[in-house]
């Protein structure tokens, strides 16, 4: 069986080779060079707000752009006390919690092969007559309640309080894995 593991060392090197060869291919649907207009002005009106990334309990700092009450666009925060002006890879990201085109915003069921939209009613019934069919053929340790980040106190109380009520002590929380 082969190691298929790469030094970090390695890892940045085929980066760099990989970024080196995408920029002398020219420009494409991806990469195009900036308006006058764009480099001049790009959000025009805007301002920098500081706020904390919500992804972890960390607290590390996001300097956020936001025009007319919308976010959009962000940098590092370089003087927090926590993050030193710099994210993790799902911090990095954080506008796109919110901005992404492909962020579902409603309850989806796959019917036939194919997404419907279905009602938050439907799914909470549907997803606990499902929850209450698994307790029942295979007991309440068959289902570990995994916690968010995002969490405040009370509500990691609630979800911690929610799984004793089910009857496990299968709880545990997303920073661990």
């Amino acid at each position: 069986m082969s190691d298929s593991r790469i030094g970090r060392r390695s890892f940045l090197k085929l980066a760099a080779l990989g970024a080196g060869s995408t920029m002398a291919f020219g420009e494409n649907e991806t990469f195009r060079k900036a308006t006058n207009e764009e480099i001049k002005n790009p959000y025009e009106g805007s301002k920098k707000v500081r706020t904390i990334c919500s992804i972890c309990s960390a607290g590390c700092g996001i300097e956020a752009e936001v025009k007319d009450g919308v976010w959009v666009r962000q940098d590092m925060a370089m003087y927090h006390p926590i993050s030193q002006g710099s994210h993790c890879s799902k911090g990095i990201d954080q506008i796109d919690l919110t901005k992404s085109k492909q962020r579902i915003k409603f309850p989806m069921k796959k019917v036939n092969g194919k997404w419907e939209r279905i009602s938050w009613e439907q799914a909470v019934n549907e997803i606990g007559d499902k929850m209450l069919q698994i307790r029942k053929e295979d007991g309440p340790d068959s289902v570990v309640f995994l916690g968010s980040a995002k969490f405040n106190n009370e509500q990691a109380y609630y979800f911690r309080k929610f799984a004793a009520f089910w009857g496990t002590n299968s709880n545990d929380h997303v920073a661990r894995i």
